[in-house]
């Protein structure tokens, strides 16, 4: 509805925001540990990039308001045509999933090998540089049976609801379409075994159980 899509925009912007103060902290503490008097020095090419590559992915949103384009597919097993006018927020919405980075950010925030002074002091004798996949590797190295589970997880229920996204317009018999079917489709194709009761119309579908496979 147009109410929801105003909250997220509202909340893209508060986001933004935020991102904006976490590097300007981040520069700040970079002046501190190396002495700079000039806030340009902590700004490399390689930082403005990342930094902007950041605001523009947090940025895609769906926009409030109603916008169509004409969508064509060719349906599996009959390959006829089919064509539908489709919502621009599907190729608004599936984009924002790569947000989630922003998990990994806060884990490393949030983790007693970042926040402890005496791990600091260890790594910084030994050059270790804490981050995002520091933490992780830790997390993998203590419990690895818990994270594979739960990135297994989240990824079947984030391929499922993009496949659901995808042949909404082009399922006419709500087989892909529906959520518990696309979460069958993902299971038996990451599984690799195929069955082929459940095909994916679109290049969409296509491109997401391909990706299922992959991994």
């Amino acid at each position: 509805s147009f109410a929801l899509k105003c909250l997220i925009s509202l909340s893209t912007i508060i986001l933004l925001g935020l991102i904006v103060m976490y590097h300007a902290r981040e520069i700040q503490l970079f002046m501190v540990d190396n002495g700079a008097d000039d806030w340009r020095i902590a700004m490399t090419y390689e930082r403005i990039f990342f930094i902007a590559l950041e605001l523009v992915v947090c940025a895609i949103h769906p926009i409030p308001g109603q916008y169509l384009f004409t969508w064509t597919a060719r349906l599996a097993f009959t390959y006829a045509a089919s064509v539908a006018d489709a919502d621009v927020d599907i190729i608004l919405s599936i984009p924002m999933f790569l947000r989630l980075y922003l998990i990994g950010r806060v884990m490393l925030l949030h983790s007693k090998l970042f926040t402890d002074a005496s791990s600091r002091s260890i790594g910084a004798l030994n050059k270790i540089n804490f981050n995002t996949r520091f933490v992780m590797k830790t997390l993998m190295t203590i419990c690895p049976g818990t994270v594979l589970l739960v990135f297994s997880i989240s990824s079947w229920i984030i391929a499922a609801w993009t496949v659901r996204v995808c042949e909404r317009y082009h399922d006419k018999q709500e087989v892909t379409s529906n959520f518990l079917g696309a979460m069958w489709l993902i299971s038996i194709t990451f599984l690799s075994i195929g069955y082929g009761d459940m095909v994916p119309h679109t290049y969409c579908g296509k491109g997401v159980c391909l990706l299922t496979g992959i991994m």
